[in-house]
């Protein structure tokens, strides 16, 4: 029952979303500004200053004219190693904001710069959507695969955001995209593990369900070793969200049920 109230609470949060005003009778589209490579961390002197600043912007797409509008910002996915940010064009045009960072990745950087890095992003947005109309009440997280990675381990693990001074429950709500909640493979890897071997440690979002969380529904695809725990979210109320018949990378092409979720 309360995994059905936190779907509510979640679907209720988007409600105020919609991408037509009306204004005295008369329908009026909304208009949308993009703005682009926009640095969310600052630059100190050091060796990672090339890498930062090649890496570390982001684009913010956001309704104009409009106050108090939600945010979703969606981490790419590409295994820690490759990908880019993007806002997706499925999602565009839902009368809120779209937040795409881009983040440091492997090889150039090992575990934890990806995360710390999607901790700033995050955290700048907390600091900055007011400028642009938006409510930091209302920022969600979303990302396909490593973006779905990112987005578990700043809401469910507090010390990332505790180093900007904020607490994950500030989160309005999770909603990743076949993401793995075990230690991520690229970190495995960085050890020399197989991806075939399963770790849990204070990289594996799993090792952090509790049922304080900020409202999560998780959307997957085919199962695998990588999405093991399902009992444990489930008891936290946690929801999860089946594509059986549809592979791993592959998934983000059915990214609608987000924005459908979201509509409603």
């Amino acid at each position: 029952m309360r995994s059905v109230a936190l779907l509510a609470v979640l679907m209720f949060s988007f409600q105020w979303i919609t991408g037509q005003t009306k204004q005295s009778g008369i329908t009026v589209k909304q208009t949308y500004r993009m703005e682009s490579d926009i640095p969310y961390r600052e630059i100190t002197p050091g060796k990672t200053d090339d890498e930062i600043r090649k890496n570390c912007h982001l684009d913010i797409y956001y309704p104009e004219n409009k106050k108090g509008f939600a945010t979703v910002i969606w981490f790419h996915g590409g295994g820690l190693s490759g990908g880019k940010k993007e806002i997706p064009e499925i999602l565009r045009e839902q009368g809120f904001a779209i937040v795409g960072p881009e983040y440091r990745k492997n090889p150039e950087v090992k575990c934890p710069v990806y995360i710390e890095d999607a901790a700033a992003a995050l955290a700048w947005v907390f600091a900055n959507i007011e400028k642009y109309g938006g409510d930091p009440g209302k920022i969600f997280l979303s990302g396909h695969s490593a973006g779905g990675y990112l987005d578990l381990m700043l809401a469910m693990d507090k010390r990332w955001l505790a180093k900007y001074g904020m607490d994950a429950s500030r989160i309005a709500g999770v909603l990743p995209l076949s993401p793995q909640v075990i230690t991520h493979f690229k970190i495995r890897a960085e050890r020399g593990i197989e991806d075939t071997q399963v770790v849990v440690d204070e990289f594996a979002p799993i090792q952090y369900v509790s049922k304080e969380l900020p409202p999560m529904v998780i959307i997957t695809g085919q199962v695998s070793t990588n999405l093991i725990g399902n009992d444990a979210f489930q008891e936290a109320d946690i929801i999860g969200i089946t594509r059986p018949c549809t592979k791993h990378n592959f998934l983000v092409k059915d990214v609608k049920d987000l924005a459908l979720i979201i509509k409603k």
